[in-house]
Protein backbone atom coordinates (compact mmCIF):
# COMPACT_ATOMS: atom_id res chain seq x y z
CA UNK A 1 0.00 0.00 0.00
CA UNK A 2 1.29 3.31 -1.05
CA UNK A 3 1.70 6.07 2.03
CA UNK A 4 -0.46 8.65 0.38
CA UNK A 5 -3.91 8.40 -1.56
CA UNK A 6 -4.53 11.45 -4.29
CA UNK A 7 -8.52 11.43 -4.72
CA UNK A 8 -9.28 12.30 -8.91
CA UNK A 9 -12.04 12.76 -10.76
CA UNK A 10 -12.00 11.68 -14.44
CA UNK A 11 -11.52 14.71 -17.04
CA UNK A 12 -14.00 14.88 -20.10
CA UNK A 13 -11.44 15.21 -22.12
CA UNK A 14 -7.11 15.85 -22.93
CA UNK A 15 -5.80 19.59 -24.84
CA UNK A 16 -5.54 22.44 -23.38
CA UNK A 17 -9.03 23.55 -23.44
CA UNK A 18 -9.70 20.61 -20.92
CA UNK A 19 -6.80 21.69 -18.81
CA UNK A 20 -7.86 25.16 -18.50
CA UNK A 21 -11.49 23.77 -17.57
CA UNK A 22 -10.13 22.06 -14.81
CA UNK A 23 -8.34 24.62 -13.41
CA UNK A 24 -11.29 27.11 -13.58
CA UNK A 25 -12.65 24.51 -11.28
CA UNK A 26 -9.79 24.91 -8.48
CA UNK A 27 -8.26 21.32 -9.68
CA UNK A 28 -5.19 20.38 -10.81
CA UNK A 29 -5.36 18.61 -14.31
CA UNK A 30 -2.78 15.37 -14.90
CA UNK A 31 -2.56 12.03 -16.92
CA UNK A 32 -1.59 8.23 -15.79
CA UNK A 33 0.18 6.42 -18.48
CA UNK A 34 2.19 3.74 -18.58
CA UNK A 35 1.94 -0.32 -18.35
CA UNK A 36 0.44 -0.29 -22.20
CA UNK A 37 -2.73 1.31 -21.10
CA UNK A 38 -4.51 4.18 -22.88
CA UNK A 39 -3.75 7.26 -20.96
CA UNK A 40 -6.25 8.37 -18.33
CA UNK A 41 -6.72 11.82 -18.06
CA UNK A 42 -7.62 12.98 -14.40
CA UNK A 43 -7.97 16.18 -12.07
CA UNK A 44 -6.30 16.02 -8.76
CA UNK A 45 -7.09 17.93 -5.51
CA UNK A 46 -4.79 20.93 -5.08
CA UNK A 47 -4.81 20.16 -1.43
CA UNK A 48 -3.57 16.97 -1.78
CA UNK A 49 -0.91 17.67 -4.32
CA UNK A 50 0.16 20.60 -2.22
CA UNK A 51 1.08 18.74 0.66
CA UNK A 52 3.10 16.18 -1.02
CA UNK A 53 4.77 18.35 -3.37
CA UNK A 54 7.75 20.10 -1.37
CA UNK A 55 8.74 16.60 0.43
CA UNK A 56 12.27 15.50 -1.01
CA UNK A 57 10.64 11.49 -1.66
CA UNK A 58 7.57 13.39 -4.02
CA UNK A 59 9.65 11.64 -6.61
CA UNK A 60 10.83 8.53 -5.57
CA UNK A 61 7.70 7.75 -3.29
CA UNK A 62 4.28 5.72 -4.89
CA UNK A 63 1.58 6.98 -4.45
CA UNK A 64 -2.30 5.76 -5.04
CA UNK A 65 -4.65 7.50 -7.34
CA UNK A 66 -8.16 6.42 -6.41
CA UNK A 67 -10.52 7.03 -10.02
CA UNK A 68 -14.29 6.06 -9.71
CA UNK A 69 -13.18 3.71 -6.80
CA UNK A 70 -10.64 1.81 -8.84
CA UNK A 71 -6.67 2.88 -7.52
CA UNK A 72 -3.60 2.40 -9.47
CA UNK A 73 -0.41 2.69 -8.46
CA UNK A 74 1.74 5.49 -10.05
CA UNK A 75 5.19 7.41 -9.54
CA UNK A 76 5.53 10.95 -10.15
CA UNK A 77 7.65 11.72 -13.25
CA UNK A 78 6.82 15.31 -13.97
CA UNK A 79 5.28 17.98 -12.37
CA UNK A 80 4.71 21.64 -14.89
CA UNK A 81 4.97 24.83 -12.44
CA UNK A 82 4.20 28.46 -13.54
CA UNK A 83 6.25 30.53 -14.33
CA UNK A 84 5.45 33.44 -11.85
CA UNK A 85 3.42 31.64 -9.07
CA UNK A 86 5.17 28.25 -8.76
CA UNK A 87 2.29 26.64 -8.58
CA UNK A 88 1.64 23.18 -10.03
CA UNK A 89 -0.33 23.80 -13.11
CA UNK A 90 -0.28 20.06 -14.66
CA UNK A 91 1.26 16.51 -12.94
CA UNK A 92 2.01 13.29 -14.93
CA UNK A 93 1.87 10.14 -13.33
CA UNK A 94 3.08 6.39 -14.64
CA UNK A 95 1.74 3.41 -13.39
CA UNK A 96 3.65 0.49 -12.12
CA UNK A 97 3.50 -2.79 -10.99
CA UNK A 98 6.16 -5.03 -9.07
CA UNK A 99 8.14 -5.90 -12.12
CA UNK A 100 8.25 -2.33 -13.36
CA UNK A 101 11.78 -1.19 -13.58
CA UNK A 102 12.84 2.70 -13.30
CA UNK A 103 15.26 5.18 -12.95
CA UNK A 104 15.23 7.62 -10.71
CA UNK A 105 16.96 10.28 -8.61
CA UNK A 106 17.57 10.06 -5.36
CA UNK A 107 18.35 12.89 -2.85
CA UNK A 108 21.74 12.46 -0.56
CA UNK A 109 21.88 12.77 2.55
CA UNK A 110 25.18 12.98 4.91
CA UNK A 111 25.35 11.95 8.62
CA UNK A 112 28.18 12.22 11.60
CA UNK A 113 29.65 15.47 10.14
CA UNK A 114 31.13 15.83 13.62
CA UNK A 115 33.12 12.17 13.48
CA UNK A 116 35.01 13.68 10.60
CA UNK A 117 38.69 15.03 11.49
CA UNK A 118 38.83 17.27 8.55
CA UNK A 119 35.95 19.06 9.23
CA UNK A 120 36.71 19.28 12.93
CA UNK A 121 40.07 21.17 11.25
CA UNK A 122 37.84 23.64 9.99
CA UNK A 123 37.64 21.36 6.51
CA UNK A 124 34.75 22.32 4.25
CA UNK A 125 32.68 19.43 3.18
CA UNK A 126 32.67 19.59 -0.63
CA UNK A 127 29.27 17.97 -2.03
CA UNK A 128 30.15 16.75 -5.98
CA UNK A 129 26.20 14.99 -6.14
CA UNK A 130 23.03 15.76 -4.33
CA UNK A 131 21.28 13.11 -6.07
CA UNK A 132 22.20 10.32 -7.33
CA UNK A 133 20.51 8.64 -10.67
CA UNK A 134 19.21 4.83 -10.01
CA UNK A 135 17.54 2.00 -11.59
CA UNK A 136 15.48 -0.21 -10.28
CA UNK A 137 12.27 -1.76 -9.08
CA UNK A 138 9.31 0.44 -8.85
CA UNK A 139 8.55 -1.48 -5.32
CA UNK A 140 12.37 -1.12 -4.29
CA UNK A 141 12.96 2.60 -5.03
CA UNK A 142 15.06 4.04 -1.77
CA UNK A 143 13.56 7.63 -0.83
CA UNK A 144 17.27 9.04 0.18
CA UNK A 145 20.90 7.68 0.19
CA UNK A 146 22.96 8.35 3.37
CA UNK A 147 26.45 8.98 3.27
CA UNK A 148 28.83 8.23 6.37
CA UNK A 149 31.12 10.85 6.94
CA UNK A 150 32.92 9.17 9.83
CA UNK A 151 36.83 9.68 9.74
CA UNK A 152 36.87 11.85 6.95
CA UNK A 153 40.04 13.79 6.76
CA UNK A 154 40.96 16.86 4.72
CA UNK A 155 41.78 15.18 1.74
CA UNK A 156 39.44 12.37 1.85
CA UNK A 157 36.10 11.35 -0.37
CA UNK A 158 33.81 9.56 -0.38
CA UNK A 159 32.73 7.15 -3.84
CA UNK A 160 29.88 5.52 -4.72
CA UNK A 161 31.32 1.55 -4.60
CA UNK A 162 31.29 3.13 -0.20
CA UNK A 163 27.60 3.51 -0.08
CA UNK A 164 26.16 0.57 0.64
CA UNK A 165 22.75 0.72 -1.88
CA UNK A 166 19.87 -1.97 -1.82
CA UNK A 167 19.77 -5.05 -3.25
CA UNK A 168 18.81 -4.75 -6.72
CA UNK A 169 19.08 -0.83 -6.61
CA UNK A 170 22.26 0.40 -9.40
CA UNK A 171 23.50 3.78 -10.17
CA UNK A 172 23.11 4.19 -13.94
CA UNK A 173 26.89 5.46 -14.26
CA UNK A 174 29.28 2.20 -14.44
CA UNK A 175 32.09 3.92 -13.22
CA UNK A 176 33.11 4.79 -9.23
CA UNK A 177 32.13 8.27 -9.30
CA UNK A 178 32.67 11.20 -6.06
CA UNK A 179 30.12 11.97 -4.11
CA UNK A 180 31.54 14.31 -1.23
CA UNK A 181 34.94 15.03 -0.51
CA UNK A 182 36.59 17.15 2.48
CA UNK A 183 38.61 20.34 1.26
CA UNK A 184 40.82 22.41 3.41
CA UNK A 185 39.91 25.69 4.20
CA UNK A 186 40.62 29.22 2.22
CA UNK A 187 42.56 30.28 5.44
CA UNK A 188 44.94 27.26 5.76
CA UNK A 189 45.66 27.17 2.26
CA UNK A 190 46.26 31.04 2.38
CA UNK A 191 48.75 30.38 5.25
CA UNK A 192 50.21 27.65 3.21
CA UNK A 193 50.72 29.89 0.03
CA UNK A 194 52.66 32.73 2.68
CA UNK A 195 54.80 29.52 4.64
CA UNK A 196 56.43 28.82 0.95
CA UNK A 197 60.21 29.76 0.53
CA UNK A 198 60.73 32.68 -1.74
CA UNK A 199 63.50 31.90 -4.39
CA UNK A 200 66.51 33.85 -3.90
CA UNK A 201 67.86 36.30 -6.38
CA UNK A 202 71.00 37.06 -7.79
CA UNK A 203 72.65 40.36 -5.46
CA UNK A 204 75.66 41.77 -7.52
CA UNK A 205 79.02 42.36 -4.90
CA UNK A 206 81.24 45.22 -6.46
CA UNK A 207 85.01 44.55 -5.23
CA UNK A 208 86.27 47.43 -6.83
CA UNK A 209 85.98 49.85 -8.91
CA UNK A 210 87.75 51.25 -11.89
CA UNK A 211 90.20 54.38 -11.31
CA UNK A 212 89.04 57.84 -12.44
CA UNK A 213 91.25 58.81 -15.75
CA UNK A 214 94.36 59.98 -14.72
CA UNK A 215 94.02 58.08 -10.94
CA UNK A 216 96.11 54.96 -9.67
CA UNK A 217 94.57 51.52 -9.32
CA UNK A 218 93.19 51.28 -5.42
CA UNK A 219 95.64 48.70 -3.20
CA UNK A 220 94.74 45.29 -3.66
CA UNK A 221 91.34 43.51 -2.71
CA UNK A 222 89.92 47.01 -3.70
CA UNK A 223 90.96 48.29 -0.66
CA UNK A 224 92.56 51.90 0.48
CA UNK A 225 95.04 52.24 2.86
CA UNK A 226 94.40 53.10 5.74
CA UNK A 227 94.88 57.27 6.51
CA UNK A 228 95.71 58.01 3.40
CA UNK A 229 92.52 59.89 1.95
CA UNK A 230 92.62 59.76 -1.80
CA UNK A 231 93.23 63.00 -3.50
CA UNK A 232 91.87 64.44 -6.87
CA UNK A 233 94.99 63.60 -9.09
CA UNK A 234 96.03 60.43 -7.41
CA UNK A 235 98.28 61.99 -4.56
CA UNK A 236 97.49 61.87 -1.12
CA UNK A 237 95.32 64.51 0.34
CA UNK A 238 97.52 67.04 2.58
CA UNK A 239 96.42 66.68 6.25
CA UNK A 240 94.97 69.76 7.98
CA UNK A 241 97.65 71.59 10.02
CA UNK A 242 97.29 70.75 13.65
CA UNK A 243 95.16 73.20 15.71
CA UNK A 244 98.10 75.96 17.98
CA UNK A 245 98.03 75.27 21.27
CA UNK A 246 96.27 77.63 23.50
CA UNK A 247 98.94 80.62 23.99
CA UNK A 248 100.14 80.33 27.83
CA UNK A 249 99.07 83.34 29.96
CA UNK A 250 101.78 85.66 30.97
CA UNK A 251 102.61 85.26 34.74
CA UNK A 252 101.14 87.86 36.74
CA UNK A 253 102.80 90.96 37.97
CA UNK A 254 104.42 90.79 41.25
Amino acid sequence: MADTVFHAERRAGAGKGAARAARRQGNIPGVIYGSKKAPTMIALNPRELALELNKKSFFTNLYDVELEGTAEKVLVRDVQLHPISDKPIHVDFMRVDPNTRVTVHVPVVFDNEAAAPGIKRGGVLNVVRREIELVCLATQIPHEIRVDLTGLDIGDSVHISKVALPPGVKPTIARDFTIASVAAPTTMAAETETAAPIAATDVEVITARKPEEGAEAPAEGGKKEAGKPEAKGGKPEAKAPEAKKEAAKPAPKK
